[in-house]
């Protein structure tokens, strides 16, 4: 039996997707699955049970990565196909069942949104909760970077969008606060991660705490997943990396802003400590009015956290 799973070109998104996956795999047991997703999320599936190849799509002019796509798959027929993307290209290959995404349903998580897919009982089963298939070569690569015997503190200060990035300065003074002698944490290092393009943003945090930094900007996905599952906590925006700690085991805690946090919020994985959140005290649609209409700059929407 095949299956073609078509899903995000995003971290967070390919992320919350992977529970389906391993329900569908679970539900028919020796299937063999290709995924097909974006070269960011790429390296989250290499370790998936059941997953015989990741196809990487790059985006092209006039959307004809769909056309490349379709040309690497058409020669085979495929059981079953998950199509995320809803793209045009599913729907031309040979194929059994389809199943794709449809309408965005008010409401719910995505993880709940994915998992109706094929399972109709809320609340949604720990079987269709985003999890991570961690390799050996990323635990050692974690277990060489992270100090043995001390507690860590993740930290994702950045963000795709600034509008959703607390102020860096209350990153500094909550890992001052958690890290001192009579905190929570005492004497933890700070693991920083942020993607490369986004150093200028958590510069600050490196500086501050020097030596005591694990500096992770720019580091590839997967050893960054086996960091942040040897880490205490993990604090950040909503972001990819957000949902790679809580997919990863480690309790996190994700601060919203102009984001919908009944549809993004962390989601821990099955049968690991809870994920929460913190969010301002406006709900995001309004801040999305106040900084469209300017009462509001973009850099101020997270203030009231």
């Amino acid at each position: 039996m095949r299956l073609l799973f078509i899903t995000s070109n995003r971290l967070g998104d390919a992320v919350m997707s992977t529970g389906l996956l391993a329900a569908l795999l679970d539900q028919h047991p020796g299937c063999r699955a290709t995924v097909v997703c974006g070269p960011l999320p790429a390296p989250i599936f290499r370790h998936a049970p059941g997953v015989e190849a990741v196809i990487t799509l790059h985006k092209r002019r006039y959307s004809l990565h769909w056309l490349t796509l379709w040309s690497q798959l058409v020669t085979r027929r495929w059981d079953i196909i998950v199509d995320l993307r809803n793209s045009l290209a599913s729907s031309m290959l040979r194929r059994g069942r389809l199943i794709r995404l449809g309408a965005h349903k008010p409401g719910l998580h995505v993880v709940e949104e994915l998992a109706s897919l094929i399972e109709a009982s809320r609340p949604t089963p720990p079987a269709f909760w985003p999890r991570l298939w961690i390799g050996p070569e990323d635990q050692q690569d974690a277990e060489r970077l992270l100090p043995a015997g001390r507690p860590v503190l993740a930290l994702g200060p950045a963000a795709n969008w600034p509008a959703k990035q607390w102020p860096v300065a209350r990153f500094i003074a909550l890992a001052d606060r958690l890290t001192a002698p009579d905190g929570p944490l005492p004497g933890a290092a700070i693991l920083v991660s942020a993607a490369q393009h986004e150093r200028a943003v958590v510069e600050p945090v490196l500086a501050h705490f020097g030596p005591r930094c694990i500096d992770m900007i720019g580091a590839p996905v997967m050893p960054t997943a086996a960091a942040f599952a040897r880490s205490q906590l993990y604090i950040g925006n909503d972001s990819g990396l957000m949902h790679i700690a809580a997919a990863a085991g480690t309790p996190t805690l994700g601060l919203f802003g102009p984001t919908d946090e009944i549809r993004y919020h962390p989601w821990g994985a099955p049968g690991g400590p809870h994920a929460r959140l913190v969010r301002t005290p406006e709900d995001w649609r309004s801040l999305i009015t106040a900084l469209d209409s300017g009462q509001r700059p973009g850099e101020r929407l997270m203030d009231g956290i």
